[in-house]
């Protein structure tokens, strides 16, 4: 593999590693820089928090919660060399007993209901993907998120942001060149009858 196909955890015990990922279709990381953003934004939210990464690819965002004190991380991909080298980057850390690595559709899976519901949801599917507010709509219909959970949507900097489910909240924003992300608080709707 090219070193272009490599990762680098920004910060938290596992700072400057290097993690190889295979080619695939689709596949990009979350750049640098927007990662740094994102993880400064979460700075207080990310230690012990249970966390679902949605399109999990390079296993950027996942590998990076889990330098930075996550409890758990569930990986989401379909593509099987993608989950194999997840696989091995999670033993290379020795965090394999804190991450399950699920190969399958991440629509798939969201239409079934979770064990326990998850404090941050990273979902950044590839560029063509055009099914994220689906997503989101799945995410709060099956019980996949906490009371209070965090969400990061990521998508193509020219395409329009679509609108939020009820009950979700915009907390920042950011672009950096082809990439455009949000992250988003979850309001926990408590039943008024």
């Amino acid at each position: 593999m090219a070193r272009s196909n490599s990762i680098r955890i920004i910060g938290g015990r596992f700072r400057g590693r290097r993690l190889r990922f295979p080619d695939a279709t689709g596949l990009r990381p979350t750049p640098d820089r927007l990662r740094e953003t994102l993880f400064n934004w979460l700075q207080f939210e990310v230690e012990g928090a249970r966390c679902l990464d949605l399109f999990a690819g390079s296993g950027a965002l996942g590998l990076e919660a889990l330098s930075r004190g996550a409890a758990f991380v569930q990986f989401v991909e379909q593509a099987s060399p993608v989950v194999r080298q997840l696989l091995r980057n999670l033993e290379l850390l020795g965090v394999q007993e804190q991450a399950l690595v699920l190969k399958t559709d991440a629509a798939r899976l969201l239409r079934g209901e979770p064990e326990r519901p998850f404090d941050l949801v990273f979902l950044d599917p590839p560029y063509v993907f055009r099914n994220l507010p689906e997503l989101c709509g799945l995410l709060e219909e099956h019980g996949w998120l906490a009371g209070t959970a965090w969400i990061y949507l990521e998508q193509e900097s020219h395409r329009p942001w679509f609108d939020l489910p009820p009950g979700w909240s915009l907390h920042r924003e950011a672009v950096a060149g082809q990439a455009a992300c949000r992250l988003v608080r979850r309001v926990k709707i408590t039943d008024s009858t």
